[in-house]
């Protein structure tokens, strides 16, 4: 049996969960590959003579092309046809790989960063729109929550399997593994994945209309310094460096010039209309703060490990790795209980037991076993499949088949720009916590209080009995005494982070009642439509 019928009328001609399989293929390449990048830079900036800052280009440029090409994807998609457009982004995604594995210096890198970037961006949406159109209302839980595994497997084996290749081979190899998964994919792309009759009657009806150029340059700029804006804020001491209020002020002028002409346009290349939709503009919002807080714990964690506990990159990942199999086990469950229970519900439970695993984060201290940290880890993701497959299934409720490549485009751009937003709005707290709380900790290290009296007295002797002159033991133990207030600051700061997060997580629980459930006569689809 090749399929079902979708709702649409139309039965793809292949086993819906070989396209399902194949189109995860793609996205498990190209998570995997933000996730090694990360891991791999210090050693990409010291083999290219770059600094620590300009090596960040590396995956900035990556960020900001990915960035421009998501809102723009289902306009593509349309214009062009789905299959065509996915399966040039993952040719260039996999030829840009080649090119960044063979690049001699850092402009060249970066260069073709932003041409793997622009690649990159148009998976994600295009893959979504497929598995929607491809399976029936009831079965599309379990088809994002294959879906799903690819994208929380990925970063999840990605630093360790990024460690290793750098130790053991070079950084160039963390681009080149992806050539043959790019090659499989493309060809399973070109035999599996078809675009249905409506999406062929759209592309017919959109060559014929004029290019929005206007809303095209207003949107591609537009995110493009909104991106860069979120993504060097921190680095450039926000809105005291000329160029980042220079970028901010152009984001939001050309965002909102974009937003006023698109929604007035005939044929927008982002369809904003769309958000006043009750589940899509709810689903929207419930994205961005799921990318806030995905995102941002992600980064939180492995900077916790390596900054405060002095793990390596390869032992975070190890940190990092269980709890992505644990949301794999997850995935599985949430996919099966979506059609057994009110999705909306499954939902509320799950921003419920992800606010508690956050919350539980802040007993960790600069004490904390591996097993500690990885088993809170763990359980702080047991929550999160709940979210994300229902959110991604009710996301296409009450929406015309005909607009299912702008949803796709749109709730991903959403929980890209959240996740970007997240980690540019938690680095900065953890600076500026971190000397709120430095000060605070500073008053109370006086020369004549007790408890530091006696910390200095034991550092001096373990210093001395190292063999150390009295002098030299005084100035270290001062430097280790000012250390390790640092490390405490820090600590607190983290503390706080989490406690945020899980505070903005719980206010989200009522949101999904918002939402309209699909109308049940929908699983009857199958049936109704053979007339």
């Amino acid at each position: 049996m090749s399929g079902q019928d979708n709702g649409l009328g139309w039965v793809p001609s292949h086993n819906p969960w070989a396209v399902a399989m194949t189109v995860t293929l793609a996205t498990f390449m190209e998570v995997l590959d933000t996730s090694i990048a990360n891991v791999a830079l210090p050693h990409i900036a010291g083999s290219l003579g770059a600094s620590s800052e300009e090596a960040t280009w590396v995956l900035t440029s990556y960020l900001v092309a990915s960035a421009v090409v998501l809102p723009i994807s289902g306009w593509l998609s349309n214009r062009f046809g789905r299959k065509r457009f996915y399966m040039t982004c993952v040719a260039l995604f996999t030829v840009c790989s080649v090119l960044c594995g063979l690049a001699p210096s850092l402009p060249i890198l970066i260069l073709a960063r932003i041409m793997q970037g622009a690649g990159g961006g148009g998976l994600a949406p295009s893959e979504q729109a497929i598995l929607a159109d491809t399976f029936p209302i009831e079965k599309r839980g379990q088809a994002f929550a294959m879906y799903g595994v690819a994208v929380v497997v990925a970063p999840a084996i990605g630093p360790t399997l990024g460690g290793w290749i750098t130790d053991n081979f070079n950084w160039h190899w963390i681009f080149f593994i992806n050539l043959p998964i790019g090659l499989l994919s493309l060809y399973l792309s070109n035999r599996m994945v078809e675009d249905p009759p409506h999406l062929k009657v759209r592309r017919e009806a959109a060559k014929k209309a004029k290019v929005d150029f206007v809303g095209l340059g207003l949107v591609a700029l537009g995110v493009g310094f909104l991106e860069f804006t979120l993504d060097k804020g921190q680095e450039k001491d926000w809105f005291g460096d000329p160029w980042i209020r220079l970028f901010a002020t152009l984001a939001v002028v050309l965002l909102i010039s974009f937003a006023v002409w698109e929604w007035r346009h005939e044929d927008p290349i982002v369809d904003l209309k769309l958000l006043k939709n009750r589940n899509f503009g709810t689903a929207v919002f419930l994205q961005l703060i799921l990318g806030m807080v995905l995102f941002g714990s992600t980064v939180l964690i492995p900077q916790y490990l390596q900054g405060l506990l002095g793990y390596t990159a390869e032992q975070a990942g190890k940190v990092l790795s269980p709890a992505g199999f644990v949301m794999m086990a997850m995935m599985a469950v949430a996919g099966r209980s979506l059609g057994k229970m009110d999705p909306r519900i499954m939902v509320a439970l799950g921003y419920m037991a992800t606010a508690a695993g956050i919350y539980n984060l802040t007993r960790l201290d600069l004490n904390s076993s591996f097993g500690t940290v990885t088993l809170w880890r763990a359980l702080q993701v047991i929550g999160l499949p709940f979210v994300f497959i229902p959110i991604s299934t009710l996301n296409y409720v009450g929406v015309p088949p005909s607009k299912t490549n702008q949803i796709s485009s749109l709730s991903n751009f959403a929980r890209n720009l959240g996740g970007s937003a997240g980690t540019a709005l938690l680095t900065t707290y953890l600076a500026r916590s971190g000397q709120v709380r430095q000060q605070a900790l500073g008053a109370h290290v006086i020369p004549g209080s007790v408890p530091y009296r006696i910390y200095m007295a034991n550092m001096m002797t373990m210093l001395q009995s190292a063999g150390m002159s009295a002098g030299q033991a005084s100035s270290t133990a001062v430097g280790m005494a000012y250390r390790e207030m640092q490390r405490q600051a820090s600590m607190l700061a983290y503390k706080n982070a989490f406690f945020i997060l899980s505070v903005v997580i719980l206010s989200l629980v009522p949101l999904p009642f918002i939402m309209r459930l699909p109308a049940k006569k929908v699983k009857l689809d199958p049936e109704a439509m053979g007339h």
